[in-house]
């Protein structure tokens, strides 16, 4: 009788292991082909500029383009509210699959669109309509999958469970920037222009039916109760001082990572006249420091007993070694120089990441927790990451002074920093 009550308790962390596995593997695997959607138009920013948005200044198709890219973000607050609420009323599986399907229209729009020459004004008109939808998509993607890790963890594995959600996006970025230096490096730029630049929003469209796939294996982690279930208006009220401090908090880090991951190919090559195969390394190094560290950096964050610490220390070392960086890489353009950035700054970014996720998440009761952090997520990466590209392209043109992202990723961080000395640390309930 002892036998048979004892063998399922000893079984249950093996149990509990696969269980988070499984999770990991198919949250983190719809989570990546929805970020790499939403993310590759970086990383062809100069090419699509000149194909849909010609312009006779130097800058001009560059800054319409990422101008475009930042529209994508407009409707992140939208669709993380929309998107929010489903997954805090109806579940975290529902919400999550409804991110799949749109994520593959905006996607195809884009892949599929037609150029100027050929449609005149449609074409970026098409381009922009993508856009809007993947951003909506985006919104909601990120509160209900790093709820979803989150719940899904042992209270004691929670900074590892919601660490792939950085790690995630640091693969999209790898899968993004790796794509561009392939296709520079094997095509013409007449093929690249004329079809090679569709084919990583083409191989994107896989979101759709392996994003589905997996996701409706998911165990579902949250069912809903009414009284749980504060209304749009109480979340703001109830909240609001969080929701501010929280959007706030992640200025640092999304300047970090849309300056240096996104942002650092296209300097390399319009700004330091780098060639765009090596240029777009950087941009791989980004991604796989962050694919890599962001794991150990959420086994870190379990063993801490406080987040606060760590993550004042983060946003301090940002703001003490981002301009040195960018001098030694103005000083001496090159490669080796381009990696020793990327490879700093997002090192920094991954160590706050999973730490951060979780002192947001922690202060959010589960019935409102991924309207919570959907909204600050995408409020915060519309104001300070989405248009960061085109903020520090128009301050380059119009001053001249190279230094300008460096300026841009030290605002931010000193101010995710004093963010953090006004937010309340609290542990979660549940």
């Amino acid at each position: 009788m002892n036998k048979t009550l004892t063998a399922p308790a000893a079984d249950a962390p093996a149990m509990h292991t696969a269980s988070s596995r499984r999770t990991i593997v198919a949250v983190s695997l719809g989570n990546w082909l929805e970020l790499y959607d939403f993310t590759v138009f970086s990383f062809f920013a100069v090419l699509i500029g000149k194909l849909y948005f010609p312009s006779h200044s130097e800058y001009g198709s560059l800054l319409m383009a990422l101008a475009t890219f930042g529209i994508g973000f407009v409707m992140r607050p939208l669709g993380s509210v929309v998107i929010g609420r489903i997954a805090d009323r109806a579940g975290r599986k529902p919400a999550l699959t409804l991110t799949i399907w749109l994520m593959a229209g905006g996607t195809a729009l884009i892949g599929l669109a037609p150029t100027y020459d050929s449609i005149g004004l449609l074409a970026p008109l098409l381009i922009v309509a993508g856009r809007l939808l993947q951003g909506f998509a985006a919104g909601g993607e990120v509160g209900a999958a790093t709820s979803f890790l989150m719940e899904s963890g042992a209270r004691n594995r929670r900074g590892f469970m919601v660490s792939w959600q950085m790690a995630t996006q640091g693969g999209a970025v790898l899968a993004g920037a790796l794509s561009g230096a392939l296709l520079t490096y094997f095509l013409s730029h007449e093929a690249l222009e004329s079809w090679g630049w569709r084919l990583p929003f083409l191989l994107g469209l896989l979101v759709g039916p392996v994003g589905l796939y997996i996701r409706r294996h998911l165990d579902e982690t949250h069912q809903a109760e009414p009284a749980e279930q504060p209304s749009l208006a109480a979340l703001m009220r109830q909240h609001r001082r969080k929701l501010l401090l929280g959007c706030m908090l992640i200025m640092g880090g999304t300047a970090n990572m849309y300056v240096v991951a996104h942002y650092l190919p296209s300097y390399l090559i319009k700004v330091l006249h780098q060639p765009p195969a090596s240029a777009l390394l950087a941009g791989c190094a980004a991604g796989l420091v962050l694919l890599l560290a962001s794991p150990l950096a959420g086994m870190l964050a379990d063993r801490l007993t406080r987040r606060k610490p760590l993550l004042l220390a983060v946003n301090a070392l940002c703001v003490l070694l981002t301009l040195p960086c960018f001098m030694l890489l103005h000083a001496a353009p090159s490669l080796p120089a381009a990696l020793m950035l990327a490879l700093t700054l997002t090192a920094l970014l991954a160590l706050g990441s999973p730490a951060g996720f979780l002192l947001i998440m922690e202060a959010f009761p589960r019935g409102c927790r991924a309207t919570g952090l959907a909204i600050i997520y995408a409020c915060g990466v519309t104001l300070f990451g989405g248009f960061a590209q085109f903020i520090v392209t128009w301050l380059i043109s119009v001053s001249g002074n190279p230094f300008a992202p460096a300026w841009y990723i030290m605002a931010c961080s000193a101010a995710s920093w004093l963010a953090l000395l006004a937010f309340k640390e609290e542990a979660a309930t549940d």
